[in-house]
């Protein structure tokens, strides 16, 4: 994997993580599996498309998901995002609906946030690749290590950036995060089993990104 292109302001933060053995034994991993002729999600090229579409010095917001989608056509290197023909999972519809809730903007046809990727909001997996149709498979592999490290490093680099952590999973990451400096927004996720048990929708995570980034002259978020 060490041949993908990633951006080049991301290579310095990645730097002292993509060099320790854990990284290597997942490249490996990642390799054989290939090698074996199983199908992986996303399509290789597409594996570190968060960093390349949210440059480390643009970061404003992050959003952490857990697993790429892992049907056919679904997954393209960005979490709660698919493709612009692909019809959309029911986190990313509740997702929308919040927004609508929150900030009265039509929920979109296209299920795509590339457009918030290009904004500063980075859309992170904790895992970044999975075997097709076989949910979490690449988990406990080395991914964890490596975006744990990436959201310690941006915390300590940076200042003033949005974290919103949806769900018991993402919520174990604050521990990562210095909230001293920068805003922490927790909810329920937005998958229908939690939003139907009311831990997702009225959160207002998206006016109060904005609100949040305003106070600090920063442009809000185009949601």
């Amino acid at each position: 994997m060490s041949e993908i292109r990633i951006e080049d302001s991301w290579k310095k933060v990645m730097d002292y993580s993509v060099n320790k053995p854990y990284f290597k034994v997942l490249s490996s991993f990642i390799a054989e599996e290939i090698k074996a002729g199983k199908k992986i999600f996303p399509h290789t090229p597409l594996i570190y498309q968060a960093f390349n579409l949210t440059p480390f010095n643009k970061v404003k917001v992050v959003i952490l998901g857990q697993d790429p989608y892992h049907d056919d056509g679904q997954a393209h290197g960005l979490c709660f995002s698919v493709p612009d023909a692909k019809a959309q999972p029911p986190s990313l519809k509740n997702i929308f609906k919040e927004i609508k809730n929150d900030l009265n903007i039509d929920i979109p046809e296209s299920g795509n946030l590339e457009r918030w990727a290009k904004q500063g909001v980075l859309l992170l997996n904790a895992t970044l690749t999975v075997e097709a149709h076989k949910a979490g498979s690449h988990q406990n592999k080395g991914w964890e290590i490596f975006t744990d490290s990436v959201i310690e490093q941006i915390s300590l680099q940076k200042e003033n950036i949005v974290f919103l952590l949806w769900g018991s999973y993402a919520k174990q990451k604050v521990k990562l995060i210095d909230s001293t400096k920068h805003k922490v927004l927790m909810s329920g996720h937005p998958s229908p089993l939690s939003a139907n048990r009311g831990l997702w929708f009225g959160n207002k995570h998206f006016s109060a990104t904005n609100e949040f980034l305003e106070t600090k002259k920063l442009k809000s978020i185009n949601w």
